[in-house]
């Protein structure tokens, strides 16, 4: 037997527990199970089972008071009676290893592939803190992306945080694939929190392809699990991104999405008690998202980093939103995506506007920084003067500025949509041949 076989088969009898306490339920109302003398090592987060005459029902702990516990169960709890037996499962950790890539895993680290998968030696802190700010590195170089807009005007850098802002079917999770296949990267990890299960095998095989998946573990919860399983998606992912970063790696992190992210934790602090805010969502929201987002980002010295893309589902491009005006205020950066310019057929549907990369001026030389703001000049200007121009009100001469928008402005947008492979330089220089005959006989 192999020695990394002989750890494993240690370490898994160094957890076992030779002493369990159980607890009896006292009361049942919906999903929150009431639980009377609880063991004292027992803790908020701590994952249970349920001895129902059934089966055994899984939950979690999401509150301890004077009188007992209350456990979330990850089902309803049919079957569940007075007097039942309540036992704590094991701790929350996930033991992720190298042999997770090219993977689907559950939040709790089982195969959803059809392949057996054996967990790692140690296990990760589901929560663990983020590096500390001081002795964290600074953002890194630009990454290639493969994508025109991305190596140009949206520069992401080692390192960086963004938020991918889009309303459902204008092309997130195309644009989500092509990050996975193109950026830069040592490890892809995914996290599909709150996924439709129809989705999943056409998003590893069709979105992110063979050589996508190759280099990615894929973390899956999908939308008819309890929210309890829907949160720790999220958790688990990032748990996985940590482990890779801590062993030198560069890992791109994607979350798809944070919207059922904040929608699952509501529903779990609604139901321990706690009462709700701004938007129906409890006031721990904004510090579940943010100490999410501070788990990315540069490393320590010597360390890998998380480069991360956020998704959030906005309605209406609503950007004031509770979860996108909680998220945008932690981010580095932040990409819109319109309905409108995907419904004229220009993907990825970004509105260059409304978006920005805060790793610029310093991702770009001055002579990139200058291409790049001539771009937004021109894009600003045909915005502001579009009804005029599209009625037919515009008369050509009357601003130098708006003639040169005009002119530009079709090759401009078709080079937002071009996503051919190609390298920061080459797209630059595509750029300049583009702007450099906006003024030509305008």
């Amino acid at each position: 037997m192999p020695d990394r076989d002989f750890e494993l088969l240690r370490s898994r009898i160094a957890a076992c527990e030779t002493v369990v306490s159980v607890g009896r339920v006292c009361e049942v109302r919906h999903s929150l199970v009431r639980v009377t003398a609880p063991g004292k090592d027992w803790s908020i987060g701590d994952r249970v089972a349920i001895i129902r005459a059934t089966g055994p029902l899984h939950g979690e702990i999401v509150l301890i008071d004077k009188d007992g516990a209350g456990i979330l169960s990850d089902q309803n709890p049919d079957g569940v009676r007075i007097g039942d037996g309540v036992e704590r499962a094991h701790q929350s950790g996930l033991s992720p290893h190298v042999g997770w890539i090219g993977r689907i895993v559950d939040p709790f680290g089982q195969p959803l592939d059809g392949r057996p998968l054996a967990p790692g030696l140690a296990a990760c802190p589901l929560k663990a803190a983020p590096p500390a700010p001081a002795s964290r590195k600074r953002l890194g170089q630009r990454l290639e992306t493969g994508m025109r807009v991305f190596n140009t005007l949206l520069p992401l850098v080692r390192g960086q945080r963004i938020g991918l802002f889009a309303g459902s079917g204008v092309g997130k999770s195309t644009l989500l694939g092509n990050f996975a296949r193109h950026v830069e990267a040592d490890v892809i990890v995914i996290a599909l929190i709150g996924e439709r299960g129809r989705e999943l095998r056409e998003f590893a095989e069709d979105v992110l392809g063979t050589a996508g998946l190759a280099r990615s573990v894929i973390v899956a919860a999908t939308s008819d699990q309890s929210p309890l399983v829907r949160r720790r998606c999220a958790w688990s992912a990032m748990a996985v991104a940590e482990y890779f970063r801590d062993r030198g790696k560069h890992v791109l992190f994607l979350a798809d999405s944070v919207t059922r992210l904040a929608e699952a934790h509501r529903e779990i602090a609604l139901t321990a008690g706690e009462p709700p805010a701004l938007g129906g969502y409890p006031a721990s929201m904004a510090h579940l998202i943010m100490s999410l987002a501070e788990r990315c980002g540069p490393g320590r010295e010597g360390a890998g980093d998380i480069t991360a893309v956020f998704s959030v589902l906005v309605a209406a491009s609503d950007m004031e939103g509770p979860v996108a005006d909680v998220l945008r205020g932690v981010l580095d950066g932040h990409v819109v995506m319109d309905r409108e310019i995907a419904e004229r057929g220009r993907y990825p549907a970004i509105n260059l506007l409304r978006s920005v990369s805060r790793s610029l001026p310093a991702a770009a030389t001055d002579h990139e920084n200058r291409l790049i703001a001539q771009a937004r000049h021109l894009l600003g200007a045909y915005d502001r003067a579009e009804l005029m121009i599209q009625a037919g009100l515009y008369a050509a001469g009357s601003d130098p500025l708006v003639d040169a928008a005009i002119k530009v402005w079709p090759v401009l947008d078709r080079f937002l949509s071009e996503d051919e492979p190609a390298t920061a330089s080459e797209s630059f220089a595509r750029l300049e041949t583009i702007l450099g005959g906006a003024y030509r006989d305008a």
